[in-house]
């Protein structure tokens, strides 16, 4: 298999799908899935992304009992991703050529999901019923996935290979991801001339944004203002700044809490300054948890073992797919997938762990 997953591997690095750009990924998909005999549909998710392409899906009947087993993947990769070239070492380990990433986020989990049905077809092992799901612009957000009529599914179990973590480790709950744009409305007048006839929307921001707690708020939630913006002169008063960010928590309702205490603050500092607010949000994912006495934790631990890995459990603060597919009743685990270092172009992988992780899916399946 190592082998086979060396040449797999660099062939899904050797295309470019950046999010919204996954046309020519979806294409090889497809193709190699065709030579084992699995016809991958694409939906018509595109027109609502704005992709150049669709997700794929598949149903791949199986023989032994029990409902389908959801297997999912993202086709997208984040820039920088324009001439990706895996470089291989003599200990299996995989880079870029350091100018671009490597994509094993998250073509390392395609690889492993193709190799492992592969496995499976090849040496006619008997194996649960699966679905098949490669999703579009994941990076996004989960664009892809949230397009896609999850409601279709017939699985009750999801496991999603998009986990940057030693080999093994499962993120078993994620969480709510809020997205806010606070945009103040002042009064533009010369900051020379007539300063008191202006209403700087600057100051206000400012005077919100120091009154709020950032970072680390509790143990399972974050709040992060990222991106501020205004103004028309060094010489004119500001009449205008918008400042975006987000709220995480694992708990959906604290995510709220916590985001409705951010438009208080920015509506009373936007008041007391003379100001008006525009407020906009956005809910990008909602947490889920998956109970660790569930059949998708229990039979994980089982395959993790005969793959000859500890199992570990874990929460995190990234979302996935697996969010989404939460959402519509699937009990799903974010595995570790062998990539490390995501979203650098310092990314790596490692052949022999992508091998484990085929293992692993191998060992869910049959």
């Amino acid at each position: 298999m190592y082998n086979d997953i060396k040449k797999t591997f660099a062939e899904l690095v050797g295309i470019d799908s950046p999010s919204l750009q996954e046309r020519s990924m979806a294409e090889h998909i497809k193709k190699i899935f065709a030579r084992i005999g699995i016809d991958l549909m694409e939906d018509d998710s595109a027109t609502v992304t704005g992709s150049d392409t669709g997700n794929l899906y598949a149903y791949v009947p199986g023989t032994l009992p029990g409902k389908p087993i959801l297997l999912a993947a993202h086709m997208d990769t984040v820039m920088p991703a324009h001439g990706k070239q895996a470089i291989f070492y003599a200990d299996g380990t995989v880079t870029s050529d350091g100018t671009t990433v490597l994509g094993a986020d998250d073509l390392a989990a395609v690889t492993a999901i193709y190799e492992a049905v592969k496995y499976l077809k090849a040496n006619r092992i008997p194996h649960r019923n699966l679905e098949l799901l490669f999703t579009t612009g994941e990076e996004l957000y989960c664009k892809g996935a949230k397009a896609f009529d999850c409601a279709s599914l017939k699985s009750t179990v999801a496991y999603v290979p998009d986990l940057s973590a030693e080999i093994g480790a499962a993120a078993y709950a994620a969480p709510t991801i809020l997205s806010f744009q606070a945009k103040i409305k002042g009064v533009a007048a010369h900051a020379g001339f007539q300063p008191g006839a202006g209403i700087n929307a600057i100051a206000a921001a400012a005077n919100a944004i120091a009154a709020l707690s950032q970072g680390r708020i509790d143990e399972e939630t974050t709040a992060n203002i990222g991106m501020i913006s205004g103004g028309d002169g060094i010489n004119i008063v500001s009449p205008e700044c918008i400042v975006k960010g987000e709220i995480r928590s694992l708990r959906h309702e604290k995510a709220l809490q916590v985001l409705e205490q951010y438009r208080c603050q920015f509506e009373q500092s936007a008041e007391a300054a003379g100001a008006a607010l525009a407020w906009e949000t956005n809910v990008d994912i909602q947490a889920y948890e998956t109970g660790l006495e569930s059949e998708a934790v229990k039979n994980y631990r089982k395959a993790a073992e005969k793959a000859g890995v500890k199992a570990a459990l874990q929460k995190t603060f990234g979302g996935s797919d697996n969010n989404v597919f939460a959402q519509y009743g699937i009990e799903g685990l974010v595995i570790a997938s062998a990539m490390h270092k995501s979203h650098t172009c310092e990314e790596y992988t490692n052949v022999h762990e992508i091998e484990t992780v085929a293992q692993i899916l191998i060992g869910l399946l049959s």
